[in-house]
């Protein structure tokens, strides 16, 4: 399920406010402990962060909290729907080892990956269900 040779190209990073926009005033479609995970429609699955001083102070944590968050999207990519996500940061990041932060990190953030396969597929799996019945 997994490809090992995934990539991250720099088409798959929102990197300007304006195409940060229309993700952060979509739909919401996961939030949980620490983040929490919007999209918008688009050609093709990409994904911005945002990830501030005011819940994760050091720059250490911050760095760690977004290497893990890319691999788990780039590990992902081809599986999800096609869809501008954009990850925020919501929730004080708890003390604690670098190394046990991350590993809460990649839980929640495969969790939400799970949801946003579940939430974007769900719609046009019920409307071709609907388009058979009539």
């Amino acid at each position: 399920m997994l490809n090992a040779r995934a990539s991250f190209p720099g088409t798959a990073r929102l990197r300007s406010p304006a195409e940060f926009a229309p993700a952060l005033k979509g739909r919401r479609l996961a939030r949980g402990a620490l983040f929490s995970l919007s999209a918008a429609s688009s050609p093709q699955a990409r994904l911005g962060l945002v990830i501030g001083k005011r819940f994760a102070p050091l720059s250490v944590t911050r760095s760690a909290i977004k290497r893990v968050l890319r691999e788990s999207f780039r590990l992902q990519r081809e599986t999800l729907p096609p869809a501008d996500y954009v990850i925020r940061l919501h929730g004080k990041v708890p003390a604690g080892s670098l190394t046990a932060i991350k590993r809460m990190v990649r839980a929640e953030a495969d969790a939400h990956w799970g949801k946003a396969r579940k939430s974007l597929s769900a719609p046009s799996s019920s409307s071709s269900r609907d388009r058979a019945e009539r």
